[in-house]
């Protein structure tokens, strides 16, 4: 039999998932009659006929038999005198078929053929997990970690196709073992080298609104509606919902009875803090919302140029700010306001205060901005709060703070 078995001879068509067989037998047709036209020229009487569930092709030549003498177009035409040496039963005007050996083509045609078989399959693979992907833009995939390098993480999907888990897309807490399924989100498909890489994100607003999609069944339902969410990975999230049912409140409905439905969400992002609030359209009590845990005392607000200053009781700044100063960064990404906080003006005592840059010779500049940060400027605002207190709300050491706290207090002595 004059035919070529795909499955050995191409190795490439064997392997091909996710690609549906009309298309690869176009492809294969395509390929072989290339070939053909390489050869004669032409492939206008040949058929290319492709078994896909055996793997086999055949090449059949179509040509019609003439008088001796009478072929025009040897292409299209065989003598009569040639067709009976095939079959003696032929007449002349019946159309031969001729069923071609693929080898008489030579070695270098076939391996030629076999390398642009490989190369169009290899194409075909790519757009297949170019359109896979790019579908499934911000939708959560499991993925098994197959390498764990310093910048990145391979994983593997369920087809084992590869996708990389970027150093920046990780949750800084983030650690993985090959081996173990791990949940991100797609967040964007790129091509490099002119092949498709596929860029997941544990990091992403997406991620956690996802999350939340799959715990809360009325975010699913369309019953609860996630307006914003603005992260500071590991840290702190916060989330703005609205309900579209009167009955229904969204906040109670996204955290759950006793915290069971946000519990899962917050161990899978590492124990972020999600402080979930309910949206409004006064920006008053939005930014009032957005600064939780803290209790806002009063605002002023400009509109025009987006912007809030907000007073606070003094126990109150350092829980408006938050550690680090995520609470309030993510406060003002949330209401798209620049929010300065202050200290409320309280009622006035004959107390002699200091202001904490006068100490800049005796206290490290670094150790004063960070007291400041936290809402505490003055020498009685340091004081006022316990060593606990302040070591759990800066990221000064507690020697550090006792030696400044020695410092103010002797201050407040010789003053005295």
């Amino acid at each position: 039999m004059a035919s070529i078995n795909l499955i050995e001879a191409f190795q490439e068509f064997r392997d091909v998932e996710n690609i549906d067989r009309p298309t690869l037998m176009k492809v294969v047709e395509d390929v072989f009659k290339t070939l053909l036209r390489k050869r004669f020229g032409s492939d206008d009487n040949f058929d290319v006929i492709v078994n896909a569930e055996k793997g086999d092709l055949e090449i059949i030549r179509r040509r019609e038999i003439v008088e001796d003498g009478e072929v025009l177009n040897p292409l299209a035409e065989i003598a009569y005198s040639d067709a009976i040496k095939i079959e003696p039963d032929f007449e002349v005007g019946e159309e031969l078929y001729q069923e071609m050996n693929i080898y008489d083509f030579g070695r270098r045609a076939i391996l030629a053929a076999k390398q642009t078989l490989a190369s169009r399959i290899n194409d075909l693979k790519k757009n297949v997990l170019v359109k896979k992907y790019g579908d499934r833009m911000g939708e959560i995939i499991s993925a098994e970690v197959y390498q764990v390098w310093k910048k990145e993480v391979l994983l593997l999907d369920e087809d084992g196709n590869e996708l990389i888990l970027p150093k920046s897309e990780q949750i800084p807490q983030d650690y993985f073992k090959k081996g173990e399924n791990i949940r991100a989100v797609v967040r964007r498909v790129d091509m490099k080298n002119n092949t498709p890489v596929i860029i997941l994100s544990r990091t992403a607003p997406e991620f956690l609104a996802k999350l939340l999609e799959i715990e809360v069944p009325e975010i699913f339902d369309g019953l609860i509606a996630i307006k914003k969410i603005v992260r500071e990975p590991g840290e702190r999230a916060k989330v703005a919902v609205e309900s579209y049912d009167d009955r229904i409140d969204p906040v109670g409905a996204c955290v759950g009875m006793k915290g069971s439905r946000i519990h899962g969400i917050v161990r899978e992002l590492k124990n972020e803090n999600i402080d979930v609030i309910n949206y409004t359209n006064n920006i008053q009590l939005l930014i009032q919302r957005s600064l939780t845990p803290s209790k806002i005392s009063y605002m002023n607000i400009d509109q025009e140029k987006k912007h809030a200053e907000v007073y606070l009781k003094s126990d109150q700044v350092s829980l408006a700010i938050g550690r680090r100063g995520v609470n309030i960064k993510l406060a003002c990404e949330l209401t798209g306001f620049e929010i300065d906080v202050y200290r409320e003006e309280e009622e006035q005592t004959n107390e002699f205060d200091i202001d904490l840059d006068e100490f800049s010779d005796e206290i490290e500049t670094w150790v004063i901005d960070e007291l400041k940060r936290v809402g505490c400027d003055t020498a009685r605002s340091v004081l006022d709060l316990s060593t606990e207190e302040l070591e759990r709300r800066t990221d000064l050491e507690k020697e550090t703070i006792d030696e400044v706290r020695k410092v103010l207090q002797a201050e407040f002595e010789r003053e005295d």
